[in-house]
């Protein structure tokens, strides 16, 4: 079993983007090179390496803030597997969060979940992972008195400021990079006085265009939001959803959306504001939070 001490740890930075993608590719992720290039450069990504010089394994701290950061790309070869190389380098990324006094925060599959635990993680909220093809039937109106429209870079300094209180994550760099990413899924909903009451944004992946985070004042506006998003271009989806949001749920089952899997939203610590979805609608991603 791999100690952190007897890890050849060594960063990963943005320019590894294209060598380090492989890993990823190989655990059937749906993350493409621009997610790796954007991760890599906004946070910091450790791993390891073979006799050839090639990536065998990944993680990666990405700030949301002063106060939090979070844990994700943590992937290992088969070849590596069962040695201890993963959570060596989840400890690693432990002790790099603790230093800089932040909370570590993640979203654990069901596999990663029994390891976080006795590491002292605690559980937050379940999260189901939909998938679905392409929408069916007319577009969802918002509730009286909200107007949707498409998001422009104008827009992002509010988006970032509307969005900390509501998701306990500082987030701007994201939020903007998602926003020209794919500005086809980036909608804005705003009340008759033009205050902002909710958007989505979205990204192409490898397998599929991933809609999300989807953040607003209530159900019934972020369910307009998430489907205009959908009905911008074809699929097809993923979408990332805290279990508790019924009216979601419904609608993605009406447009054939299967779960296959899901995630529960841990943190190693206590972080203000993290663990109430009541606002989040869909999760920019797990590797993204």
């Amino acid at each position: 079993m791999a100690s952190i001490e007897s890890l050849d740890v060594r960063p990963i930075d943005a320019a590894h983007s294209d060598a380090v993608w492989p890993l990823s590719i190989e655990a059937g992720w749906n993350q493409n090179v621009a997610d790796w290039r954007f991760m890599l450069g906004a946070g910091r990504g450790f791993g390891c390496v073979g006799p050839d010089g090639s990536w065998q394994a990944s993680s990666l701290v990405l700030p949301l803030g002063q106060k939090l950061a979070w844990i994700s790309m943590v992937l290992v070869t088969r070849d590596r597997r069962r040695g201890g190389v993963g959570t060596g380098l989840l400890k690693h990324c432990i002790e790099e969060v603790r230093s800089a006094g932040a909370v570590a925060g993640l979203d654990a599959t069901e596999l990663g979940r029994p390891i976080y635990l006795p590491l002292g993680f605690r559980d937050l909220y379940a999260i189901a992972r939909w998938h679905f093809d392409d929408t069916r039937g007319a577009a969802i109106s918002p509730p009286p008195g909200v107007s949707l429209r498409p998001l422009t870079a104008a827009d992002l300094p509010r988006l970032a400021l509307y969005d900390r209180p509501l998701t306990g994550m500082e987030r701007p760099a994201i939020l903007a990079h998602l926003a020209l990413r794919q500005p086809s899924r980036a909608w804005i909903a705003e009340d008759v006085g033009k205050k902002i009451v909710g958007f989505v944004l979205g990204r192409e992946g490898r397998m599929a265009t991933s809609l999300g985070p989807a953040v607003a004042d209530d159900e019934a506006i972020a369910l307009a939001l998430i489907a205009k998003a959908a009905e911008s271009a074809p699929g097809p989806f993923i979408i990332d959803v805290p279990v508790a949001h019924r009216a979601v749920r419904a609608w993605l089952k009406g447009q054939g959306a299967t779960t296959p899997r899901g995630y529960m939203r841990m943190t190693l610590g206590e972080a203000k504001g993290l663990g109430d979805p009541s606002h989040v609608f869909a999760l920019a991603g797990p590797e993204l939070g």
